[in-house]
């Protein structure tokens, strides 16, 4: 494997939460648990889960969108977890992030070029600026023409490519991709997966790709990790884990994908989780899926399952792989 670009080590962002209304009593909601992840230079990671798992916090502690809790965060080999937010200005540029909202992340009081051109060098000509803006409209299949207008003149696919348009703007290295697709219709998500293929090989890029769409989240990406309740509790190559999953979780997301064969479809089966998350507030000992699991044992409700490598490259947290 090349070298990693991105690499945390036990990351953890817990929020603050008040016990209950003017009190001065304090909880902690843990988002993020003791993350480890590594994302290598030209490599796209999924990372997938359900609402409210940690998906998105992730991504945004990266880039430092939130502060850390604890742990490290490498960016070519420099630890960024600690430094200034001053010291975070050249990281920037090389960090980008695309949102999931297209109608909420562009400012609808900017024309297109503004939105686009906002964080390039500001020792670029007027001319210079024009073309580069230009240049990536056509990059994200968009015309020249479309510079001069507001976002509420394009639909939300037109939005998301502005958006990603943006992030290129300052020629980034790492981007995270955060849910980008979900707010758009299936008939445009096929379409904005591939150009983001295509502008990962034209432009050397490397991505975290964040989505709830485990189908969609095999076709662009090289590596899976699979989030539960603040944990990663798999991670694997995409087609190993399609093919031979391990953690219950992750086999109860896959028996969920759609299968366009109706023969193959009848004869296979879902799985439905029983039971309910645990509150990432109060958050019990042991196994944080054991609540759900049909596996559960005693050992899962006493000891924290720790990620283990169990075929090279395939790392999981169970106790299912010790029986």
């Amino acid at each position: 494997m090349g070298e990693a670009l991105v690499e945390i080590k036990n990351l953890k962002k817990y929020f603050t939460m008040k016990k209950r209304l003017f009190s001065r009593e304090h909880s902690y909601l843990q988002a993020v648990d003791d993350v480890d992840l590594a994302i290598m230079k030209g490599e796209t990671v999924g990372l997938v889960g359900e609402s409210g798992c940690g998906k998105t916090t992730v991504g945004r502690t990266i880039l430092r969108l939130y502060e850390p809790t604890d742990g490290e965060i490498f960016f070519s080999g420099e630890n960024i977890a600690r430094i200034s937010q001053k010291d975070m200005l050249p990281y920037r540029k090389r960090m980008q992030i695309i949102f999931q909202d297209p109608y909420a992340s562009l400012d609808p009081r900017l024309l297109v070029k503004e939105i686009i051109s906002e964080g390039m060098d500001k020792s670029l000509t007027k001319r210079e600026v024009q073309k580069k803006v230009a240049f990536l409209l056509s990059k994200v299949g968009l015309n020249s023409e479309h510079a001069n207008r507001f976002p509420h003149e394009f639909s939300g696919g037109q939005r998301q490519r502005i958006g990603i348009a943006r992030a290129l703007a300052v020629e980034p290295e790492f981007i995270v991709c955060d849910e980008p697709i979900s707010a758009l219709d299936v008939s445009i998500q096929a379409q904005v997966v591939n150009m983001l293929e295509e502008l990962q090989d034209d432009f050397g890029l490397t991505y975290l790709f964040i989505a709830h769409d485990i189908s969609m989240v095999k076709h662009i990406s090289d590596r899976i990790a699979v989030m539960y309740l603040g944990k990663i509790v798999e991670v694997a190559e995409s087609n190993e884990l399609y093919n031979r999953s391990v953690h219950p979780y992750t086999q109860a997301l896959l028996s969920s994908v759609p299968i366009p064969d109706p023969v193959e479809a009848r004869q296979s089966k879902r799985i439905i989780l029983q039971g309910d998350v645990p509150s990432p507030i109060d958050i019990p000992p042991g196994c944080r899926f054991r609540s759900r699991c049909r596996y559960a044992m005693e050992i899962c409700g006493k000891e924290t399952p720790v990620l283990e490598e169990i075929d090279p490259g395939h790392f999981v947290a169970c106790y299912l792989t010790k029986k």
